[in-house]
């Protein structure tokens, strides 16, 4: 069970870190979960997945992650996962980094996945805390730690996202992980709550843990608070705007990087009139990227839903009238 603040923060890491060091410069900037597009009765279509990917690089996103929640992880066997991540890195060629999404609730299906991905040449793993179960601190710490282990020369990235897990990672969890497993580097936060994601940073900056904001709303305060980028959905579609709120802080013009994030938010806004994760293809739908629909049993937004999604692009001036 352990807690009492992990018991003090695990007696703050009596245990070492190995000497093992694992490359994080690449871990920054904008990284869309790539959507998987599929084909009307549900395999993987390639071409198209082939045109997302290119769309995004050309627009100028940082990186790549497949099968995050954007991605339907949740609807895909391992042997459909294992054929997209041969495909998206052979296609994106090296161009920018690849990450998977693990976000399995069995330990040895997560490392599994984990070592796939590695084997086949991703660039990094992101790992969802189980979604369903409620486990003590004490199994998400081992749960995480031997996901961890089976890559320890890969970077992981811990995915917090308590809205569809049920529950949060600790602050005193995040901190004993990123000061004691080497290749436990950074993570996603999509708690929302600034707060949070404020300690995550302030708690490990002394490790270089790289925190990336998960709300496409936040990523200019989230920068502002020290993140080093966001995993954002939109960048699926609007790539350009999205890319423009973190390139425009970085080079010091944070009244433009603001003024790009207030364009977004009420596209993004509008998304969650839609169930999730519908309305990423039906934006992506509408501005012709024909990603495919959904995996049943999610649909297509109906049809005064998609008006609400065509009307907001046209009043941030993303498309015509």
């Amino acid at each position: 069970m352990i807690t009492a603040d992990l018991q003090s923060t695990m007696q703050k890491y009596p245990e070492q870190k190995s000497e093992i060091k694992v490359n994080t410069d690449f871990i920054k900037g904008i990284i869309p979960p790539i959507v998987t597009t599929v084909t009307k009765n549900e395999k993987i279509d390639e071409k198209a997945f082939g045109n997302q990917i290119d769309f995004m690089i050309r627009e100028g996103v940082d990186g790549i992650l497949l099968f995050g929640s954007n991605g339907e992880f949740y609807m895909f066997d391992e042997q459909e996962m294992e054929s997209v991540v041969k495909m998206a890195v052979r296609h994106v060629d090296g161009r920018v980094p690849v990450y998977l999404g693990v976000g399995a609730i069995r330990t040895s299906r997560c490392k599994r996945l984990a070592q796939m991905g590695v084997s086949n040449g991703v660039d990094g793993v992101s790992v969802l805390q189980p979604m369903f179960l409620k486990p003590t601190e004490e199994e998400l710490k081992d749960h995480l730690t031997a996901i961890a282990n089976c890559i320890s020369t890969t970077p992981m990235l811990l995915y917090n996202n308590p809205g569809r897990t049920g529950y949060p990672m600790s602050q005193d969890l995040v901190e004993y992980l990123a000061h004691n497993i080497e290749n436990i580097v950074g993570m996603k936060d999509s708690s929302g709550d600034m707060t949070q994601t404020t300690e995550f940073i302030r708690r490990n900056e002394d490790v270089n843990f790289k925190v990336m904001c998960g709300k496409d709303t936040l990523i200019y305060l989230g920068m502002c608070a020290g993140a080093v980028g966001a995993v954002c959905s939109t960048a699926n579609f609007v790539p350009a705007l999205v890319c423009s709120i973190y390139d425009k802080y970085v080079q010091g013009d944070y009244c433009g990087a603001q003024k790009a994030q207030n364009t977004l938010n009420p596209i993004r806004l509008q998304m969650d009139k839609s169930s999730f994760p519908v309305a990423t293809k039906d934006y992506a739908n509408i501005l012709g990227l024909n990603v495919g629909e959904p995996i049943l049993p999610s649909k297509v937004s109906p049809e005064p839903l998609m008006k609400g999604l065509r009307n907001c692009l046209v009043q941030n001036n993303i498309i015509p009238e």
